[in-house]
């Protein structure tokens, strides 16, 4: 049991303030629409009371509102919603308790076009970039079952289990990336400041200088005299890069080239795998129809192989071919995926089957990911051994050449 403060208002408008002990803020909220009060902020005694009057400070994550904003909105407003609380008292709730102001007034958005008239999932609509089409959907199947309580309590769950994962992810490439900086960083330092000295040292004491010197210093003078062209260059890269990746045929075959590569192929196909399977089952399980549900599926996935796949999958299902038939027919879809859906479709337990398969990619991709650093590390090291080695022995040969001369 833990200690609540509230403020709520009773039948007649009269705001109503107190403190009562309630396991969690679900059990509150039934307890005070008991009474007849409908509860307008609510919050921990022990110093976590939200509402207008807190003071508050936050950071915004720059280009959205962080996932676990979005993870905790969903989770609170399933339990509210389950409640019985009505939706536009919840969303108020939820406005004030927003830790971010941007996402605060979205929700004063939303709860505006609600009162307004407007259907949840339409007011939801308006702000693509906080939530996407799978939210949109699925709140909108929920309020057409009206099992609109169990759709957020789903999506929840699987949004905290997607940040998860994504957090992992991340998580395993901070040591090589790290590593692959400091060296890029000690490597510019040396051709910038350190190797330019050297050479005037050397060509004051007249040391003949090898090869490796040679080419060492013509490096560092090419980035000392020319950094802005070496600038320029990577620019136009980079920018040639994607204008050919946004075209059908370059994004076609960059994303052939990216499934092929190596150990990063395996992991970038059990990520969109897993991405496939996850997002499908949860639209299928809330009743969305299978052919809508590739739609919004297809126009998420960030590879145009699976999306030529989905469509050709889409084709087929219309004309009333099950789904596991134009899978199995993909080389791009493991066997496993056909076989599993075939079992899906014949017990009538799809949902249940893609979920499973979801959890089957998301282990496999783990595993890989922890394999290719677990991997990288020693290959980190011996590149930045050797990387050092000729750097020292470019720096040492010409002054072991000089004390030979004598």
């Amino acid at each position: 049991m833990a200690l609540y403060k509230f403020t709520a208002k009773d039948a007649s408008g009269k705001k109503i303030s107190g403190e009562v002990e309630a396991t969690d803020e679900a059990t509150l909220v039934a307890t005070l629409q008991k009474e007849g009060l409908v509860p307008t902020r609510i919050g921990r005694r022990d110093g976590e009371v939200k509402g207008v009057g807190n003071i508050r400070i936050t950071i915004p994550k720059l280009g959205g509102i962080p996932g676990s904003e979005i993870v905790g909105f969903t989770r609170q407003f399933s339990t509210m919603v389950s409640a019985g609380l009505p939706l536009t008292d919840a969303l108020v709730i939820l406005e004030k308790q927003a830790k971010n102001r941007a996402f605060s007034r979205a929700i004063s958005q939303i709860v505006a076009d609600v009162e307004g008239g407007s259907s949840l999932s339409a007011a939801l609509a308006k702000h693509p970039k906080i939530f996407n089409v799978i939210y949109i959907k699925l709140v909108e199947a929920g309020e057409t079952g009206g099992v609109l309580d169990k759709v957020l309590a789903k999506l929840s769950d699987t949004l905290e289990k997607d940040r998860e994962f994504k957090s992992k992810t991340r998580g395993a490439f901070i040591y090589p990336i790290i590593v692959i900086v400091v060296m890029i960083i000690v490597i510019s330092v040396m051709m910038i400041f350190v190797i330019p000295r050297l050479t005037s040292l050397y060509s004051e004491i007249g040391a003949s200088l090898p090869l490796p010197t040679r080419v060492l210093i013509a490096m560092s003078s090419f980035m000392r005299n020319f950094w802005w062209l070496l600038l320029i260059m990577m620019a136009g890269l980079i920018w040639g890069f994607k204008i050919f990746a946004r075209t059908a045929r370059g994004g076609q075959t960059l994303s052939q080239l990216m499934l092929k590569v190596p150990i990063w192929g395996k992991i970038r196909k059990a990520l969109l795998l897993a991405q496939f399977t996850r997002t499908l089952g949860l639209l299928i399980g809330t009743g969305i129809p299978i052919i809508a549900a590739l739609k919004v599926v297809a126009g998420l996935l960030d590879s145009p192989v699976y999306k030529e796949g989905i469509d050709f999958a889409i084709a087929r299902v219309e004309r009333g071919s099950p789904l596991y038939q134009p899978l199995a027919a993909n080389a791009a879809f493991p066997p496993i995926i056909s076989q599993m859906l075939r079992v899906g479709e014949e017990t009538g337990k799809m949902d249940e089957v893609l979920m499973r398969l979801s959890t089957y990619f998301e282990s496999e991709s783990e595993n890989l990911i922890r394999n290719l650093t677990t991997a990288l590390e020693p290959v980190i090291l011996v590149i930045l051994g050797l990387g050092v080695a000729v750097l020292v022995l470019s720096i040492i040969l010409p002054i072991y050449n000089l004390t030979a001369q004598f």
